[in-house]
């Protein structure tokens, strides 16, 4: 009886094992209606982002703006038509620059900022992606105010408790110094 209880485990494991595991079928299909509707979200909020930010340009007749290839607008407050030196990846510069709304509040002030070093391109500092890329524009001791959409500002995340979700920003950026990578002088 005892031989007959084993030949059957053992017939039983060997029946129950298989050689090749069989891939698991997933749970839900999704149809990608969400990602459709957030890619349609978006849209919408860019261009009325960008329809507010013309209105502003259309009602500022004092200031030349200029749009940038990478998806904001600026203008020079200051601008140095002599020198050449613009900064490129690696580079080290010293700005400092404030953050407001359209309107023109101030969420956060120069002052309360402070003086920035930054490694163009190089450095993990928590810049928003509009302000990397203005600062490549400029020239030392130049001067610009930028308007920023909330995709070039900080996004869906927002900055703590100062800046929502998907809020364009206002920004004055001064170039104050720029050391060149491949050299050692100040510019």
């Amino acid at each position: 009886m005892r031989r007959i209880t084993v030949a059957i485990s053992l017939l039983l494991i060997i029946v129950s094992c298989k050689t090749n595991p069989e891939a698991r079928s997933p749970i839900s299909h999704g149809s990608g209606s969400y990602i459709d509707q957030s890619i349609e979200r978006n849209i919408k909020m860019n261009e009325a982002e960008e329809k507010a930010i013309e209105k502003i340009i259309a009602q500022d007749a004092g200031n030349k703006y200029i749009a940038s290839q990478k998806g904001f607008w600026y203008y020079y407050n200051e601008q140095d038509t002599t020198n050449l030196a613009k900064p490129r990846v690696g580079d080290i510069i010293t700005f400092s620059y404030d953050l407001k709304t359209l309107d023109g509040e101030t969420i956060l002030s120069r002052e309360k900022i402070g003086k920035q070093t930054y490694q163009v391109d190089q450095s993990n500092q928590d810049l928003m992606p509009g302000i990397r890329d203005g600062v490549k524009l400029m020239k030392p001791g130049e001067t610009v105010t930028f308007l920023f959409p909330s995709h070039k500002a900080y996004g869906y995340y927002g900055l703590d408790d100062l800046i929502g979700k998907n809020f364009p920003l206002k920004s004055t950026v001064t170039l104050h110094t720029l050391e060149n990578k491949n050299s050692d002088e100040k510019l």
